[in-house]
Order: C-alpha cells, then structure tokens, then sequence
C-alpha cells in the first residue's frame, strides 16, 4: 500500500462522521440536553469548522508551486492552477455558509435565520459563556442575583436574529478588543471593588451582562431600548450603563 492510500485510510468517512454525531447526541440526551438544542451546537461546530477552513484557505498563497509541472508547462498552467484554487475556495465558503444556514434554520421556533424569532435555551447558553470570561477580564465575580443576567441577555438578544445571534460570541470578543482600555475604566469606576453599591443606578455594571448591554449600546442602542421596555426591566439600569459607557476617560 503507498503513502497515498494508507492517508485516503486514514481520513474519516461520512459513516463514521455520522456514527460520531449520532453517538454525541445520544451522550448529551443522557445528560439532560435537549435533542434540537445538541443538534444546533453541532451543527454550528461543523459549520464553524468550514468557515474557519475557508479563512485559513483564502488566506494562503494560491500560486502554483515553484516546482513540478507548473514549471514546466509555463503560464497558462500557473493561471489554471490559480483559477482552480480560487474556485474551491469559492466554493468553501459557500458550503460554509449553507451549513450555517441549515445549523440556524432548523432549530427549534427558527422560521428563518434572518427573521426575530423566541430566544431558546441554547442561544441564552452560549451568550452567557461568551459574556462570562469576557466580563472577568475587566471585573471580579459579582453577588448581583444571577438570574438578572439571564433576563437581561433576553433582551439583548432579541435585538438580534438566529444568524447574528449564532455570530454574537465573536462580535462580543471585537467589541471587547476595540474598547479594552475604556472597558477597563468603566468596570474599574463603577464595577465590583469600586465605591458604588451594588444595588441602584450602576447595579448591572456588577453583571456579566453589562458586556453584552454595552455593545449593543454602542451598535443598536434604538433596538436595545425597545426590547428593553418590552421586557419592563428597570429604566435606571439602562441609564446607569448609557451614562458609566459616555463618561469621559
């Protein structure tokens, strides 16, 4: 058997994919996790995975290799070679996307990826595991009641559709970056360990949450306050944060 073949061996197939997911899913429904919300983290890994593939792709040289036959059948090979690279990678991506599509759209309540649809119970997970470590990097734990996250995220997240709600970890983790030193400001003046009480207009400074309210402060502050009345939280926590995030540096 040549090298060649012993690595086709070595790769796995759609059978054994499937008997992986499928014996994942068995694992997590022993678990408490509910089938429809393990399908949809599956299948944003998968899709993730594509897209991650796509960027690392599209970001390599696609010039034919200076040696072999390239070299020696000239130009029009080069460009053939070029061309081709950039026809899977084309088309990468696009199967990149459609896997999201499909992660996105066939969960549960999920008329469309692109239209306002119930928050589900996995979407608030993944939003409270993005907020967390993102949160403590600026502020220690906090003894605010945990389920003020919880109603908070909410109505952050009905600012959003399934597919930026599928995206909203990253936008979080840019937001953070772009903003870090006047972050670090704003938690370090009204956060845990400053002098302001952790109950009143600065409350939710002392939340994971107050990290996901800030960007969408910054991005979509219109949506943010009517999903923000619709849920009938208090108005002075808002306010807290709309004047903590204006404060000058």
């Amino acid at each position: 058997m040549n090298t060649a073949d012993e690595g086709r061996q070595q790769q796995l197939d759609a059978a054994s994919v499937l008997n992986a997911k499928t014996t994942l899913l068995q694992l997590l429904a022993r678990a408490g996790v509910y089938t429809g919300d393990a399908e949809e983290l599956i299948g944003l890994v998968e899709a993730g995975a594509l897209a991650l593939a796509h960027q690392e792709i599209a970001g390599a040289r696609r010039d034919a290799p200076p040696h072999g036959p390239a070299a020696e059948q000239g130009e029009r090979y080069a460009a053939g070679w070029s061309d081709g690279a950039r026809a899977v990678t084309v088309e990468l991506g696009a199967v990149a996307e459609r896997a999201l599509l499909h992660a996105v759209a066939t969960a549960p309540s999920a008329d469309s990826p692109d239209e306002p649809s119930p928050v589900r119970r996995a979407e608030m997970e993944r939003a409270k595991v993005a907020v967390t470590p993102l949160y403590l990097s600026f502020a220690d734990v906090s003894e605010l009641d945990p389920e003020v996250t919880e109603q908070v995220l909410g109505a952050v997240l009905r600012t959003m559709n399934p597919r930026q709600r599928a995206g909203y970890p990253g936008r979080l983790t840019r937001f953070t970056s772009a903003h870090h030193a006047h972050l670090e400001r704003l938690y370090a003046q009204y956060g845990p360990g400053s002098p302001i009480a952790i109950h009143g207009r600065y409350s939710l400074v002392h939340s994971p949450a107050s990290v996901a309210v800030l960007e969408r402060l910054a991005e979509t502050p219109s949506a943010l306050h009517e999903e923000w009345d619709a849920a009938e939280l208090p108005p002075a926590w808002l306010d807290g944060l709309t004047t903590a995030w204006g404060s000058p540096a």
